[in-house]
Order: structure tokens, then sequence, then C-alpha cells
């Protein structure tokens, strides 16, 4: 038996046909002339029969797609002896079938080609994805192979983003805690910093991690296999090993967790070690005199809290009006205020027309409402997003269809176009969040396993560790806004909060969007000290239908800043008495 990519034949001056329906799923077994999809012009509408007889191990159109000659319907495994091609007969144009493809997962048996092992359950890439997905498969019963590329478990998240940047800003914190206790009387020295142990601690932080994970393998007994995997087939993937060699592992099912990677600017001289991106700036090589960040972001801000507080002299360029595009301005505007104080700039509506290597540093020239004359920098941290790994993983050889800009489609269970591949994570869409694709990966691991799985939450939280914190879930004003959504809005300001005050951070608050109704909570927005773990509360009345009373009603400690969302519950019912609000009539 072997494996066979069946394509478009010869179907007359007919190009770009749109395809109106799939006529056989994965698993199917399929006659020689057995139609295989519809297609349609504005002209005629036509069957495409399959050339020989087999079984259909993966489907690469979808209905909607555009086809012409040659393109690629399916693969299919079967005997070496084709049969003629059948004519295509044209037939008169009929509005397409309404319906989706409930494919489901194929055989272990069309597993097809050599490999060197063979995994029930193959995940690719071990970040919060892709090890959360193993660890559930296995805890499912399932052999499962996990393939990284890097020496060490926990991707980007683990490794080079989500905990070492938090290392970093714990460090930020204290140093920025002690400096503004001046005002309340307590004074230290001058500030020292030994690099070296700074970036052995984070270090030893991110490593500690990546071991767990390691350990957390070994115990459930995950293979893990080292290397840069891609497809080759439905059901195999060949991983490329360092000196040269490779390993290729055929798998019944497939989870696919590879992440994204940081954008670039086109134009900008990245062979020059100063110009760093997020990986380069936790590095710490050291603390420039001048920073400047590109990009007004989460990732950007972040680190420049970190260099601020190391000493520093930074400054944020921004394309947008407001930093941090995607919050509400109220919440965006404490933060703001509070760089503008501490930064050497924060440029709006600019951008960096050019970025010119010199001897003496990196020479910035800007465009935009009130852009600066040219300014050289020690450093620029270039933190303009990231961009999903989807063309990167040879979807195309399994079939998996990938979106224009390299997201990978799925439906509520992390299925794929191909029913026996899954994908979770920052490859299949937006929010990029740690916490959002080991949610996925929990239920792409079920959902293979043959269990009633769906990725169905309400809202994914988001955070900003800056310095304040900033923290949203559920539904924005802005958005409410934008699609005419009713709401109304409670907020409880921080200068009337006693733990606010205690600890000399009082220009935060606390807003609830509540439907003006039946009262249901609909989104929140909290900015301020700790803000990251105020917002879970909220998160979790969200998704169980809490209402302002049920919010207002609970006992909250006091005094905490955890409190404020009970005051805002208040405020938004009119039971307040920590602020006067007047009364409607």
């Amino acid at each position: 038996m072997a494996s066979f990519q069946i394509k478009v034949p010869d179907i007359g001056d007919f190009k770009e046909v749109e395809v109106t329906e799939v006529l056989v799923k994965p698993g199917a077994k399929v006659r020689a002339e057995q139609s295989l999809i519809t297609v349609e012009s504005d002209k005629a509408s036509m069957e495409i029969p399959s050339p020989r007889e087999g079984v259909v191990e993966a489907i690469s159109v979808k209905v909607g797609d555009k086809v012409s000659m040659n393109s690629l319907i399916l693969f299919m495994k079967g005997d070496d002896t084709p049969v003629a091609s059948a004519p295509v007969q044209a037939t008169p144009a009929q509005a397409p079938p309404l319906g989706g493809d409930t494919s489901t997962s194929a055989s272990p048996e069309m597993v097809a080609g050599k490999a060197d092992m063979h995994a029930e359950v193959l995940v690719l890439g071990s970040g919060p994805g892709g090890y959360t997905a193993a660890f559930r498969a296995a805890d499912l019963g399932k052999q499962v192979v996990l393939v990284e590329r890097y020496p060490d478990l926990g991707g980007v998240c683990t490794n080079v983003g989500c905990i070492p940047s938090k290392a970093l800003l714990h460090i930020a914190r204290v140093i920025t805690e002690t400096q503004e206790l001046a005002s309340s009387g307590v004074q230290f020295g001058s500030l020292a910093v030994d690099l070296d142990k700074v970036r052995a601690w984070k270090s030893d932080v991110a490593g500690k991690g990546a071991k767990g994970i390691a350990g957390l393998a070994k115990q459930r007994k995950v293979t893990v296999v080292q290397g840069t995997g891609k497809f080759d087939s439905p059901h195999g993937m060949m991983v490329s090993q360092a000196g040269g060699k490779s390993v290729r592992i055929a798998f019944d099912t497939c989870i696919v967790a590879a992440g994204s990677s940081v954008a670039r600017i086109p134009g900008l001289p990245y062979d020059d070690p100063r110009l760093m991106d997020s990986t380069g700036a936790l590095a710490l090589a050291d603390v420039p005199r001048r920073l400047l960040v590109i990009g007004g972001g989460i990732i950007g801000l972040e680190m420049a809290c970190v260099y601020d507080a190391l000493g520093s002299k930074v400054s944020v360029v921004e394309m947008q009006d407001g930093l941090m595009p995607g919050a509400d301005r109220d919440l965006i505007r404490p933060l703001e205020r509070r760089l503008q104080k501490r930064y050497e700039a924060i440029l709006l509506k600019t951008r960096v027309a050019k970025l010119e290597a010199t001897a003496e540093g990196l020479l910035a020239s800007f465009d935009g409402e009130g852009a600066p004359a040219p300014q050289r920098y020690d450093r620029v941290l270039v933190a303009t997003g990231r961009r999903p790994n989807g063309r990167e993983i040879g979807a195309e050889a399994a079939g998996v269809a990938v979106d224009e800009r390299g997201y990978i489609p799925v439906d509520r269970q992390q299925r794929t176009n191909v029913a026996h591949i899954f994908a979770v994570g920052d490859i299949v869409g937006e929010p990029m969040l740690a916490h959002k694709a080991s949610h996925e990966a929990k239920v792409a691991a079920e959902a293979l396993a043959g269990h009633k799985a769906f990725f169905d939450s309400l809202t994914i939280p988001s955070v900003a560790y800056t310095d304040p914190e900033v923290a949203w879930m559920g539904l924005t004003e802005t958005a409410a806004k934008a699609a005419g959504i009713a709401f109304e809005k409670a907020v409880f300001p921080w200068a009337a909060s006693g733990r606010a005050r205690a600890v000399d951070r009082t220009e935060g608050s606390t807003k609830l969007l509540f439907d003006p109704q039946s009262k249901r909570l609909l989104g929140a927005g909290i900015v301020g000290p700790n803000a990251g773990e105020l917002i879970a509360e909220l998160v979790l009345a969200l998704e169980m239908g809490a209402d302002l009373n049920d919010i207002a009603l609970t006992i909250h400690p006091h005094p905490t800043l955890s409190e404020t969302a009970g005051l805002a519950a208040e405020a938004g019912l009119g039971t307040i008495t920590d602020l006067f609000v007047a009364q409607k009539k």
C-alpha cells in the first residue's frame, strides 16, 4: 500500500473555480471514479472523480476554496495501479449545500511510510499548550511523544517570556518601592546592581520551571524528542536534529502547539547586537544609558519598566494615539501619567522612519505628530508583536489548512480541517496568551480521547504586568460602544481604599460593566498594583453568570485591594457607603 496525492485533473478552460461540496471524509473507502468534490464556476457545476480506489487519509480543501488544474484535493492510501481518469461532466450551476464537515479521526492503519518510532499522540511544541496537551493525553491513557526544538521544555513562556520577565519585574518593583518610600521617611543607600547575579537568579527561576516540566514528562512516561518537527504526510513528522540527524515519527493523532515568533519591522539593522527583541532584552547584557522601545504594547512596556528601574533613560514610540491600544483608555491613563513622570519620552502617533547603526549608538529618525529630531540610543528594543508559526511546520504535507496570516483554523474542539490533527495556542489565533493555550490544550487532548470537550470559555483575561498593572476581562467599553451593546458602568476609585492609601498607591481603580436591566456582569477592568491577581475573582463571576448583587453581597476581607470589586458593585447598585453617590430621583 502506498500514499498518493489526488489533484484536480484537466478541467478545460475552468480556473479558480469554487469548491461547493466535499463529498468524502477522512477514513472513507473510495472506489475508482467516485466523486470527491463538487466545484462551480459562473457557468457550470462539476464533480471531480477519483482516479483510483483507496482510503482517504486527509482532505486539503474545504467549501469555499478556489481550485484549478493540479490543485491538491486529498491524500489517499491505496495500491499502485491507477485507473484512467474519468471525464469531468459539467452540469448547470446550482447553489452550494448547507452544512460542514463533521469527519472523525483516521484509524491507526492509515499511518504510512517508514518510521523510527510511533506515537498514539504526537505533540509538536512544549510550551504551556504543548506540555499541557501531552500530559493530559498521557493521563487519559495515551502513548505520547512530545517534540521540542530547544533543549529545555516549557517553550517561550517558561524560558524566555512570561516567567523570566516576571522575575525581572519583581526586582524592578522592589527597586521603585524602596525609592518611593523616601516620602514616608524611609531612605536606603544608593542602588547597586550586580548584573551577573541578577542574570543568574533570573535563569535559575526559569530553569527550575523547565526542570519541573521535564520531571512531569518523565513521571507520565511521555517520550521527549528534541529537534525541529515538520509534517511530511498526514500521519508522519520528520524531526531534524543536531549534527544532520533526523527522526521520523508516525502518529495516529497530533496536537500542534508550535507557538509564535517575534514580528520584525523590515529595514532595521538586525545584525547589530544593540538592536534587541524581547528575548535579547531579557538577556540583560547591560543597562543602557538611553533605551528606545519601539511598540507601546504589553511586552514593550513591561521591559521598559525593568530597564527604567535599573537606571536607563527610557523612551517609548507608539504609532497609535495611546499606549496598549487593546485596553480601555480610562484604565491606561494612570499608567501613562506615571510613565510620563519616569520616562524620558512617550511618543504617540509616531513611528521610527529610519534606524541607522553608528559607532556612537543607534540613530533613530521619527515620523508623526510632534516627532522629535533624530535621537541616538545605546540600545533599541523592537516589541511590535508576534506572528504565528503556522507556515513553518510543513502543514501542507499533512493537508492542514493555514490562513494568509499563518494561523491554523480550528473548531471548538481545537480540530483542524484534518480530523486527526488538532492545534492550540498562539498558532490558532489571538489572544496569544499562555493561559488560553493551556485550556485549549486540555480540550484537544480530551477530544482526541473521545470526550465531549469544547473550548467555550466566556472570557480570557488580559494582564499587563507594568507598574501599575492593568487587567481586564469580558466586554470592554470600547468594544461595547463599537457594537452598540447597552451597558452601564460602576467605578470604585482606589483613592477611597484604605489599603491603597496605606501602600501609597491611590492612582488605581476598579471598573465593572453590567447589563442595565438584569445587572449581570458583562466585563471588568482594574488598574493598580496586583491588578493581575485581583481580576480572577471577576473572571469567575462572569463565568458563573453573577450579577452586581452577587458580588456586592460577597463579604470581602478589609482592608484589602480585593474589596474594591465588591465596592464597585455597591456603587453600581447605589448601596455604597464608602462613597457619596447622589441618589437617582
